[in-house]
């Protein structure tokens, strides 16, 4: 039996709301905002790139699972915003951590489930006796080009997940995926932004990756949508994830927790477990969680996972991410957006 013994994230305070955005470029904010359920998104500070996040939101796993870092045989940092093309982000946060040196690291990149895909291999190793604890992280600090639809939700914030055998807070009931080549969204070498194909992102792509690893794994495991309490899905915006999982079966009452977006925008590999972290910070003993990413290109994760009378006891070891997303807030104007994003971009 394996699954998660500790879990943490991490928001930058700084945010943007969509009519600063929309008023740079007269755009229609009122119709932004309905059609992407989007409010305002999160904003990196210029000193917090993918390693600082990763290292906040990973030490706060680790205090929820009250274990020996040295006891983390392998650190898997999911990202498409790691500060090196050629340096892992994984070794800064094995150093910061205090795991090295005996740790096995790597920098795992498939858009926007990099952050389950460190999941999987994590729960997979831990299975196979391989090491006792394994910790996957999903981080980003998005990035979407000027006057570009993206640029209203791509934002910023990292989920960390400690996962073992013992002691667990939830533990994971199966797994599947569903992969294919639909290239919706890429991003050349040396290019500061992607580029996407538009409406192509949606029903093509998002959808039929989403709902078929969702179909997939209720077939594996001879389950129906309304034997979940929770559902996560992939959350590029507010719109997505509500419609695919009221298409699926699902109800308001399960995904609501674990929507984060309209007030945090899209955090690319650390979105969809960020929503799984809202919902542990929710969900009572026995309940059962729906997790299903998506990264373009084209694939999604699968996970259920049962949450266990532990989860309890440590929840509160560390902030809830509802805290860090709501409160100590700081507004700014695009003109300060553009130069923390600039700065970002002449660090990289």
């Amino acid at each position: 039996m394996v699954g998660i013994v500790g879990y943490g994230t991490h928001i930058p305070r700084s945010r943007i709301k969509v009519e600063e955005i929309a008023k740079v470029w007269g755009a229609d904010a009122a119709a932004f905002k309905k059609g992407l359920n989007l409010n305002e998104k999160s904003v990196p500070a210029p000193d917090e790139d993918c390693a600082t996040l990763s290292v906040n939101a990973a030490r706060n796993a680790v205090k929820r699972a009250g274990i020996d870092p040295q006891d983390i045989g392998a650190v898997y940092v999911g990202s498409e915003s790691h500060p090196y093309a050629v340096k892992p982000t994984g070794t800064i946060v094995s150093e910061a951590l205090g795991a090295c040196p005996y740790v096995h690291t790597a920098d795992l990149e498939f858009a926007c489930k990099a952050g389950t895909e460190g999941m999987y291999i994590a729960l997979n190793l831990v299975k196979a006796g391989e090491m006792p604890y394994a910790l996957a992280i999903g981080a980003d600090t998005s990035q979407g080009a000027p006057g570009d639809a993206l640029e209203y939700s791509a934002a910023a914030g990292a989920a960390a997940f400690i996962v073992g055998a013992e002691d667990l807070a939830a533990e994971l009931v199966d797994t599947h995926c569903y992969m294919t080549d639909t290239p919706d969204f890429w991003r050349r070498e040396h290019a500061h932004y992607p580029q996407h194909g538009g409406r192509f992102t949606g029903q093509p792509a998002y959808e039929k990756h989403v709902f078929g690893a969702t179909n997939a794994i209720l077939e594996k495991t001879n389950m129906k949508p309304e034997d979940f309490d929770y559902c996560i899905f992939h959350q590029p915006n507010g719109k997505f994830p509500v419609n695919a999982a009221k298409k699926l079966g699902f109800t308001e009452a399960q995904y609501k927790y674990g929507l984060l977006s309209p007030t945090l925008g899209n955090t690319y590999s650390g979105s969809s477990p960020m929503g799984l972290a809202a919902t542990l910070d929710e969900a009572k003993p026995g309940e059962l969680i729906l997790l299903v990413s998506y990264g373009s290109g084209s694939g999604s994760d699968a996970f259920i996972f049962r949450a266990t009378e532990r989860l309890l006891e440590i929840r509160d070891k560390a902030p809830r991410v509802r805290k860090q997303l709501d409160e100590h807030k700081i507004y700014i104007e695009y003109g300060a957006y553009a130069k923390f994003r600039r700065k970002i971009l002449k660090a990289d």
